[in-house]
């Protein structure tokens, strides 16, 4: 093999690995940066949760077009292209002039890292087999571990140091140096497909996924009764409805419905769906818990998130080493059931105990979703054949993402729900309960607190019993994955014929 050729592949990896560290800093970074963007730009409370909002509902109504179009055009012309329109949105942000700028900004560079990410998953899927693909994919988690674990305290350094543009300036350096991995290692490949991309039906998903989402997002803030989240959800559900129809009647669809039938197809997106649910939801409601509950410093907060998303820098790559001797569904199954026991301790704990007591918990859930994390990326692109590759890898990862946006706007809407049906039961019917307790979900205790004219030590005791509810239903949710996911992904026993 010549020497150019053996030096392309790792420097493919690489670029994919960098392509896949933007996601978690694109959703981090901007988090640790909202006080500075809120106080500098004078953004409402609302806003300035579409700064993170707006790249969520891009980025997971665009995932599975953008598998699609790396089917058609190509992957090294769909990743080069991706990566071009996030640096240039990134770049942007940093020099607009308002929160709603940023947020229409963000949300062309979700369009931007939806395209990227596709082409860099699917670019994978005829370089590596087996063990060595399952080895390739946890790297991969790691990868995303990384961002996760160490995204915060990289952005709350360069906050010290400079202004918030700064975290948006050293996103697009790592998007341009991506790029020109790409560019010196992806060969050029020709489009896959034959004909045209089914625009009828990436229209219909991506407008039905994008209104579920937004209805998902705008529920916390405004009650689900609100016409606007009605409105949106009727509409997704409308859309979804002939999406269906229109990949029933196409000859080359988008989307081939047949591949639901097939259960470990199906686990691997209940997998997908599930680090959302367990994990994400905790990377972004705990910091507010922490500081606005517990009264903990903003460094004491961001060294205990260490605790949650650090365990995804080794167990990934130690799910794939396991795996090996022991069936992915096990492990999957024993993971979900460690983080299920995480999420009960941390119920126990919460609020009762310093820093010490916290970080264990955490940590056994971070243990705990690190197995299917790395073996997940893996699995998707095994349970189809190459070919379909850019399909299946858009639709994993547009489960993956789009369940983002909805598990935190059903968190957020659960919890609000407890927290103003502990407040019902002790406060004047004629006070504000639910929207007082929808701005406390949302992390503003202060608003939440003039709205019901003091009260300000019931509100944070009705917080504290509802976010604790909250932990043990997910602990439950956990259990019940962890006994779904080895049924879908147990293989069917081959039925014996009479001659």
């Amino acid at each position: 093999m010549p020497s150019s050729s053996r030096l392309s592949l790792p420097l493919q990896v690489l670029a994919a690995c960098l392509t896949g560290l933007l996601i978690p800093l694109c959703f981090t970074g901007p988090a640790v940066a909202l006080p500075a963007l809120g106080a500098e730009l004078h953004g409402s409370a609302a806003a300035l949760n579409w700064v993170i909002n707006a790249y969520i509902l891009s980025y997971g109504s665009a995932m599975m077009v953008a598998g699609s179009l790396t089917d058609v055009l190509g992957r090294r012309r769909v990743w080069l292209a991706g990566l071009a329109l996030f640096c240039v949105a990134t770049l942007a942000i940093a020099h607009a002039p308002s929160v709603a700028w940023i947020a229409v900004l963000r949300f062309v560079q979700g369009l931007g890292g939806a395209a990227a990410f596709a082409a860099a998953m699917s670019s994978l899927a005829p370089l590596f087999h087996g063990a060595a693909r399952s080895r390739v994919m946890s790297v991969l988690g790691t990868t995303f571990g990384l961002g996760l674990a160490f995204g915060p305290l990289a952005a709350g350094a360069m906050l010290a140091l400079a202004r918030w543009p700064a975290i948006f300036y050293a996103t697009a350096v790592l998007g341009a140096i991506g790029m020109l991995l790409v560019w010196v290692s992806v060969p050029a490949d020709p489009a896959r497909g034959q004909g045209r991309l089914d625009w009828p039906g990436a229209i219909s998903f991506s407008a039905a996924l994008g209104l579920l989402t937004l209805g998902m997002l705008l529920a916390p803030e405004h009650g689900w009764r609100h016409g606007a989240v009605l409105l949106s959800v009727a509409a997704s559900v409308l859309l979804f409805l002939a999406f269906g129809a229109i990949e029933r009647r196409t000859a080359r669809p988008m989307l081939d419905l047949s591949l639901f039938r097939q259960r470990r197809f199906v686990a691997v997106q209940v997998l997908a769906a599930s680090p959302a649910f367990l994990f994400i939801v905790l990377i972004v409601m705990l910091p507010g818990r922490f500081i606005g509950i517990d009264n903990m410093s903003a460094l004491a907060a961001g060294r205990l998130m260490i605790a949650l998303a650090a365990p995804l820098l080794l167990v990934p790559m130690l799910a794939a080493l396991l795996s090996r001797w022991v069936e992915t569904g096990a492990l999957c199954a024993a993971g979900l059931l460690l983080a299920a026991a995480g999420l009960a301790w941390l119920a126990q704990v919460l609020g009762h105990g310093g820093t010490a007591a916290l970080a264990g918990p955490l940590l056994l859930i971070g243990v705990g979703i690190g197995l299917p994390w790395g073996l997940m990326d893996g699995m998707a692109l095994s349970v189809v054949e190459t070919e379909r590759a850019g399909m299946a890898t858009g639709i994993f990862n547009t489960v993956r993402v789009s369940a983002d946006g909805v598990a935190l706007a059903l968190a957020g809407s659960l919890l609000a729900g407890l927290i103003g049906a502990g407040l019902a039961q002790q406060l004047p019917a004629e006070l504000p309960v639910l929207a007082a307790a929808s701005r406390a979900a949302l992390g503003d205790i202060e608003q939440a607190t003039q709205l019901l004219g003091g009260q300000e030590a019931l509100l944070r005791a009705s917080y504290d019993a509802a976010f604790r509810q909250l932990l043990l239903g997910l602990a439950l949710l956990a259990v019940a994955l962890a006994a779904l996911v080895p049924y879908l992904l147990r293989k069917k026993e081959k039925r014996l014929t009479k001659p």
